[in-house]
């Protein structure tokens, strides 16, 4: 029999006190416009990116946070947490917690992009486009913080480098899966802190992983296919071809994110509650409106 590894990663990079941490998903996020910054700075220097750069530390601080609360966060709220009454409105301004909507994350920061291009008097696809060729790394690194935290874990599997997570138990899938109850304490959030709670009274690790499914990673292969992927592809399409026509970086990546979400999203455990649309999971659905925009502005490209 298969010894799955057991999720044990602590959440939390630095405890300041009992009520303030800093945690890793929020420093992934940090890591991600860090780099995005450096990665546009260099296609300002190359000729490929109309933003100044002595404007590029504010556009790049101004654009995380509206792709994280505006965008990301309030498309979390939107789209999955008020309609499935687990999240109230105070904490939209929490994405330290956990609890980000991609598809909200590229819309608030599309609308961003548009917004400072018009404002600045530059060609808005031309900034869009130097964002989409960047913002893979920033998925990349939030995806990893998903898989710190335990979340957003995949479907039951045999494969061998499945992994079981504690924080499954917190699922209300679990028991539908096959899961015996458990009665956790309210301060066992987290894969270290629930294995804690197994090892001082609950008959330890072994009692916990014998609980457990194994499940994919789901979060390191959209790290890796949303992310490093993504990346690659669009870092060497915008240098090799500087000259493309305006918008079709950004089309490409609407299509490759969309496509390689729809096909990763079948070994993602749907979240909790979250009813099927037209017998796609919400990931998938809303992607879809990602591979129409994907190809209107691939035709868009081709009329001009």
């Amino acid at each position: 029999m298969l010894a799955f590894y057991l999720h044990d990663l602590d959440p939390v990079a630095l405890r300041l006190s009992d009520s303030l941490a800093v945690r890793w998903y929020g420093l992934s996020y940090v890591l991600g416009f860090v780099l995005v910054f450096f990665i546009v700075r260099r296609f300002i220097r190359r000729g490929v990116c109309e933003i100044k750069e002595e404007g590029l530390l504010a556009w790049v601080v101004l654009g995380a946070f509206f792709a994280v609360v505006v965008g990301g966060r309030l498309g979390y709220v939107l789209l999955y947490a008020l309609a499935e009454g687990g999240m109230s409105w105070s904490e939209i301004v929490q994405p330290q917690r956990g609890g980000m909507s991609a598809h909200g994350a590229i819309a608030g920061i599309g609308v961003y992009c548009w917004c400072y291009a018009r404002w600045h008097r530059i060609h808005a696809w031309n900034v869009i486009d130097a964002v989409s060729c960047s913002a893979p790394l920033g998925v990349f690194f939030g995806r990893l913080g998903n898989f710190v935290n335990g979340e957003l874990f995949g479907r039951v599997t045999s494969v061998p480098w499945a992994v079981k997570f504690p924080t499954e138990l917190l699922h209300e899938d679990f028991i539908q899966q096959g899961g015996a109850s458990v009665a956790l304490p309210s301060d066992a959030r987290s894969s270290p802190e629930i294995i804690a709670f197994f090892e001082r009274e609950a008959g330890g690790r072994e009692n916990l992983e014998a609980l457990l499914h194994p499940r994919h990673p789901s979060q390191i292969y959209e790290a890796l296919g949303e992310g490093l992927l993504m990346f690659a592809l669009l870092y060497w399409l915008r240098m090799r071809f500087p000259k493309l026509p305006h918008g079709v970086l950004t089309a490409i990546f609407l299509l490759g994110y969309a496509v390689v979400r729809i096909a990763v999203e079948q070994f993602r455990q749907p979240d909790s509650g979250a009813q099927a649309i037209l017998g796609l999971t919400r990931g998938q659905f809303f992607s879809l409106f990602m591979i129409v925009g994907g190809v209107a502005l691939l035709v868009r490209a081709k009329k001009i």
